[in-house]
């Protein structure tokens, strides 16, 4: 799954420059009307508008590709794993952590043992 995940990425990539040098490369319209007055466009290489309707269709195909990329990465993102804990990352972190205590603890160092809630209770100051 990873593989193709990461293959997707790429596609989306390639078709993000792909998609940034053909906008570049198209005239804008006010280009159209110095053309007009002999721009000398109709010897281009694609002809007078074959430049035009080429770029545009192409420009077309990769935002389309673009789309389709995004919302297989999307999908991808947000499958759940078999072996995985489950739910979302907010109820992860939601979930209560379990603190080490007995001879286990006494071998991480820096670890310093949290007070019993009896101990804390007995030494809080009564309210009034």
């Amino acid at each position: 799954m990873q593989v193709m995940m990461n293959l997707v990425l790429l596609l989306q990539l390639v078709t993000a420059i792909v998609m940034i040098g053909l906008v570049l490369m198209q005239h804008g319209k006010g280009a159209d009307m110095g053309a007009a007055f002999g721009g000398g466009s109709s010897g281009s290489l694609f002809g007078a508008t074959g430049s035009a309707n080429f770029l545009s269709r192409s420009t077309a195909v990769a935002a389309t590709l673009f789309f389709v990329c995004t919302l297989a990465l999307a999908y991808f993102g947000n499958l759940r794993s078999a072996g995985g804990s489950g739910g979302s990352i907010l109820d992860r972190a939601a979930a209560p952590v379990a603190v080490a205590s007995g001879p286990a603890a006494a071998q991480i160092p820096g670890l310093v043992a949290a007070p019993a809630a009896s101990a804390i209770a007995a030494s809080a100051p009564a309210s009034r």
